[in-house]
């Protein structure tokens, strides 16, 4: 261990016990790191984590509770601390959607062509009957045929003509607008 490492430590320990830290450190430190890198699978988080459990190890001996075994201390340590860091993450990866949006803006001209797409899909949807418009809706947002009929008041078969009929004539009416 380095001198500078040395003189660190008893200065964070008020010079309580830094010998028997810096030993710990130099007994400990590599197969500390093993263990929380077969842990964690990351070499960052490992080495935050063993350097974690030794400043807590300094914490301790400045309050005068220095462990009668430090090594099975630091294991300890470190496996409390890998399992609150995964808690954590967990519940941070479970909750990033609503904190964090990674979508960039779209582009005037981009604003510009949906608008436009947009008009002429309400154009041709404007050319459906009422009927047609509420099941083609309801189909496409995800509603089953089932579901669709239910709703509007038809037989399963006669609203899946009806949707099959709907389509084709919106697929003939944006073709149609597309060319002109």
């Amino acid at each position: 261990m380095p001198v500078e490492l040395e003189q660190v430590v008893s200065d964070a320990s008020g010079g309580v016990r830094a010998e028997e830290i810096v030993a710990a450190y130099d007994a400990n430190e590599r197969d500390l790191f093993g263990f929380v890198l077969a842990v964690t699978r990351d070499a960052g988080t490992a080495e935050d984590l063993v350097q974690e459990a030794f400043l807590r190890l300094v914490g301790q001996a400045q309050a005068g509770r220095y462990p009668d075994n430090p090594r099975a201390w630091l294991y300890r340590v470190v496996v409390n601390l890998a399992r609150s860091r995964a808690r954590r993450r967990l519940i941070a990866d479970r909750w990033r959607h609503l904190f964090v949006n990674r979508d960039v803006g779209r582009s005037p001209e981009d604003e510009f062509v949906g608008r436009e797409q947009t008009g002429v899909l309400e154009h041709a949807l404007a050319g459906l009957s009422t009927d047609e418009r509420i099941a083609f809706l309801l189909a496409t947002d995800g509603h089953s045929g089932h579901e669709v009929a239910a709703l509007i008041g038809r037989s399963e078969v006669a609203t899946r003509t009806m949707l099959c009929r709907a389509r084709r004539d919106l697929r003939r009416q944006l073709e149609r607008e597309g060319e002109a």
